[in-house]
């Protein structure tokens, strides 16, 4: 079995498993989703979601959120870990979005890199859920799972990994394949215990590289 068929194979699999995949952070606008992922670096996505509900019950929308203190955002999103970066990152943002997007998230990846703190994984992010387009988002479940899977071999460089998945996944399988693969690696093929082998969808088809 080639890599692009072993990842058809697995692609159809978690389809079938993880029917209801998604985003699991919970946002109703764009720009929330920026703030939100911005926020979810070394954090759950279970405590993003609950820590943003404060920032926006004083800065609503993102006219506010932009002229807001940076030490005000610092404050509020502290419990999600490195406020300093993650406000002067979203002030920045938001900023940038009302002044020279006039308040609209871009949706090509070349315009969506030039935001701070907005890197490829946002981006992909952004680009997959907001507008539907084509997008591999590489977080650390995708790059632990792709490996053990044996779809990429020993590489754990985002940027790299992305590269190696274009090759093999299907430009409208992408995104979708991406969030299975969260839950996939929330439920079974775990990081902190043993993955549930026995339980798992791929077992015959994985190469339990890791």
């Amino acid at each position: 079995m080639t890599k692009k068929q072993l990842a058809l194979a697995i692609i159809e699999r978690l389809k079938e498993e993880y029917p209801q995949s998604g985003c699991s952070l919970e946002y109703d606008q764009a720009w929330k989703l920026l703030v939100s992922v911005r926020l979810a670096a070394q954090c759950t996505d279970a405590r993003v979601n609950v820590v943003v509900e404060g920032l926006y019950e004083k800065y609503p929308d993102l006219n506010a959120l932009a002229d807001a203190p940076v030490e005000e955002i610092e404050r509020i999103v502290r419990p999600c870990g490195l406020g300093n970066s993650k406000a002067r990152d979203i002030s920045a943002c938001m900023k940038m979005l009302r002044d020279e997007y006039e308040g609209r998230v871009p949706d090509t990846m070349e315009e969506l890199l030039k935001l701070p703190g907005v890197g490829r994984k946002s981006a992909n992010l952004v680009m997959g859920d907001v507008y539907g387009k084509p997008a591999i988002v590489t977080d650390t479940h995708c790059i632990r799972l792709v490996n053990r899977m044996g779809l990429v071999n020993g590489i754990k460089e985002p940027g790299k990994v992305e590269k190696e998945l274009w090759k093999i996944i299907p430009p409208e399988e992408g995104n979708d394949f991406c969030h299975r693969l969260v839950d996939h690696g929330r439920a079974i093929c775990t990081a902190r215990t043993k993955p549930y082998c026995d339980k798992c969808c791929l077992q015959d088809i994985c190469k339990k590289k890791m």
